[in-house]
């Protein structure tokens, strides 16, 4: 079984070292296994772990949330919960994602008047 340094893990996860042991000391992260002499062991299903905790930070899980879920994938029993917070947290990313793609439309409306403002201004200076 392939195992990772903390210094691998970082950069493999895109987290930094800090990033990883905050999250192991806040629970975020499960504990991480040690070698003989005392130092962090990641392994394949840690970094897993630790890319779908980068999906949930990057999509704007608050970290009183990814604690909290860290705290549920330690319960066999949870599973509801672990489900109800993730369908909440994926509700609040579809409302995010539909307000920036009106955004997104109005930003791209705005540009087309500009554009056909500067086609219409090149259009009148070459026939002046």
């Amino acid at each position: 079984m392939a195992t990772y340094t903390p210094a691998e893990a970082a950069e493999l996860s895109g987290f930094s070292l800090d990033t990883l042991r905050y999250y192991e000391r806040e629970g975020i992260l499960p504990p991480v296994a040690r070698t003989a002499g005392g130092h962090r062991s990641f392994t394949e299903a840690d970094l897993g772990t630790l890319g779908f905790l980068k999906c949930l930070r990057e999509t704007g899980m608050p970290i009183e949330k990814l604690r909290r879920y860290g705290e549920l994938c330690r319960d066999d029993g949870t599973l509801p919960d672990r489900v109800a917070l993730l369908e909440e947290h994926a509700t609040a990313v579809r409302a995010e994602l539909e307000a920036l793609l009106a955004q997104q439309a109005k930003l791209d409306d705005k540009l087309a008047w500009y554009r056909g403002e500067l086609a219409a201004r090149q259009a009148a200076a070459i026939s002046s």
